[in-house]
């Protein structure tokens, strides 16, 4: 398991908790928050998961379910700046670590395919 991976989903997972929080508090956005907390936190606990895969497949496959679960993160996201609930700045800072995930994964997926 490549440790960047590790540590930058537990980051995000860090950075997306606390964006619920903030929806929240500040926003009121009870139903937004959750699927934003739900998608963005699992992609950290699937990286994890594949650690202990029984299997170079298991572990692609884990992998796989964590960049499906980034992407749909990165779709919250979206929503949540098209809706006004973002700033561009918040959103930017937010979804440029949601892309780096995604490009982690993928890489990580075809390394572990080969």
């Amino acid at each position: 398991m490549e440790p960047v991976l590790r540590t930058k989903s537990f980051a995000f997972a860090v950075r997306i908790v606390k964006l619920s929080q903030y929806l929240v508090e500040k926003k009121n956005a009870w139903v937004l928050s959750k699927q934003v907390l739900r998608s963005g936190t699992a992609i950290g606990a699937l990286v994890r998961e594949a650690e202990y895969a029984e299997s170079k497949a298991d572990f692609a496959h884990k992998l796989h379910i964590a960049l499906k679960e980034a992407n749909e993160t990165e779709y919250w996201l979206n929503l949540l700046k098209e809706t006004d609930h973002l700033s561009e700045k918040m959103y930017q800072s937010i979804v440029d670590d949601c892309k780096e995930l995604i490009r982690i994964l993928i890489a990580s997926i075809k390394t572990a395919k080969k």
